[in-house]
């Protein structure tokens, strides 16, 4: 019903940045809080940062003030400016969108696929 698009991954020097998209699709109704979390080998996810619909955003200490999530409404898409990376920033990165889908109005948790990031030189 709902399908949520990651991309802008890459290879990267320690100090570059990337910048993340993900493009919801489907039978939306309406999008709540969107978010952006990452998994890196032999740990669990984490949240990265989240914001709402009203752009109240939440990051999680390793990455304030080197992150920037934002989003557009009219396209359904959720961003993630990745500046100063770090090699400890390298993970794959999941876009999470909590949806409300038309006609039965259900409320639901959706993820994308991943996409890899990787810092190294």
């Amino acid at each position: 019903q709902v399908q949520l698009v990651e991309s802008g991954g890459g290879l990267v020097q320690p100090g570059g940045s990337l910048r993340l998209s993900c493009a919801a699709s489907g039978s939306i109704f309406v999008i709540y809080d969107m978010g952006w979390y990452r998994q890196a080998p032999g740990k669990q996810r984490e949240l990265v940062a989240t914001i709402t619909r009203r752009d109240t955003t939440n990051y999680a200490d390793s990455v304030k003030g080197r992150f920037t999530i934002s989003r557009d409404n009219a396209k359904n898409t959720v961003y993630l400016q990745m500046n100063s990376l770090k090699p400890e920033d390298t993970a794959v990165y999941y876009c999470n969108a909590d949806v409300m889908v038309q006609v039965t109005t259900r409320r639901g948790d959706y993820w994308g696929q991943g996409t890899q990031v990787t810092v190294s030189s």
